[in-house]
């Protein structure tokens, strides 16, 4: 479950850096492709954060 939960959280990380990199190409949908980015960054952080809990397997 830690690996299918680390590669997803990894998915959306690259994802929305790549979201990231291409909102200033897309005219007049900049600041909501810059939103999703930050949005798929946060998910990528909250995935190990709320599924995988602490490092030490409590």
């Amino acid at each position: 479950m830690n690996v299918v939960a680390f590669l997803i959280a990894m998915g959306f990380f690259v994802f929305g850096m790549w979201v990231l990199s291409i909102a200033p190409e897309l005219a007049g949908f900049e600041a909501a492709t810059f939103f999703g980015g930050i949005l798929c960054v946060a998910l990528a952080v909250a995935i190990p954060v709320n599924l995988l809990g602490r490092a030490d397997g409590v």
